[in-house]
């Protein structure tokens, strides 16, 4: 067993015996599919078709980057504040492997959520129609919105030293974003100059990903726009994490 492996192991172990984490990983994101699918999921949408097309794959990709984003954030405010990071430092593992064994965990993590975010989805109730190669054609969009969410959540853990540091911060990046994505409601029915900015916002671009593909209403070469974009920022916001990591609560 490679330490990579290892270190994923015990990463999956430790999340699952968390109980509160199980709860706001899972069974959280789903109320909002829930509500608003409930609600206003059957209606017709302003640009054509329903609601439920847009708010099913804008819920899914707010929950995944939601869940990446406090996967990380939380592990390493408590790494450094318990200093476990100075042991990784002595270590001979190095940082890259175990933050890659940490990603691993938090990709599988968001495989799971984003299934049961379509079989809620697509119940009779609420009515959402996957198409055949739909899913397939979302992965993509989906690894590479871990990874940005994942560089996200490793900049708010080099600057949080508490859990409710990190839930603040993680709330205060996660919930404004997921209203001026397009995450709750269709970016069609939103007026231009919203529309216009939340092309800087990472979550815009998972959004429509996974909105294109999943319905079936674009192909394949439709993703590169989102993509691109995505990794744009996952660069980015790598860049940031490793310029700003502090293996201390003191440094």
């Amino acid at each position: 067993m490679t330490a990579c492996t290892a270190l994923a192991r015990a990463h999956l172990l430790a999340f699952l015996r968390d109980k509160a984490s199980l709860f706001f990983t899972f069974a959280f994101p789903l109320v909002f599919i829930l509500v608003f699918g409930l609600l206003f999921g059957s209606r017709s949408a302003p640009g054509g078709g329903r609601v439920i097309d847009s708010l099913a794959p804008g819920v899914m990709a707010w929950g995944v980057g939601n869940g990446a984003l406090f996967g990380v954030a939380y592990t390493l405010m408590h790494w450094r504040r318990t200093d476990i990071l100075r042991l990784v430092r002595m270590s001979p593992v190095p940082l890259p492997t175990v933050l890659a064994a940490r990603f691993v965990v938090v990709l599988g993590i968001a495989v799971v959520q984003a299934v049961l975010f379509l079989a809620i989805a697509t119940l009779p109730v609420f009515g959402l129609t996957l198409a055949p190669g739909g899913i397939l054609l979302a992965l993509p969009v989906l690894v590479l919105g871990v990874l940005v969410f994942f560089a996200v959540g490793l900049l708010v853990g080099n600057f949080t030293n508490s859990p409710d540091a990190v839930a603040a911060v993680a709330n205060c990046v996660m919930i404004p974003m997921a209203f001026l994505s397009g995450s709750f409601f269709p970016m069609s029915a939103s007026p231009g100059w919203l529309k216009a900015f939340s092309h800087v916002l990472p979550l815009r671009y998972m959004n429509d990903g996974f909105d294109r593909v999943l319905t079936g209403a674009h192909g394949a070469s439709s993703l590169l726009g989102p993509c691109v974009g995505l990794l744009v920022f996952a660069a980015l916001f790598a860049a940031l994490a490793v310029r700003t990591f502090k293996w201390s609560a003191e440094a």
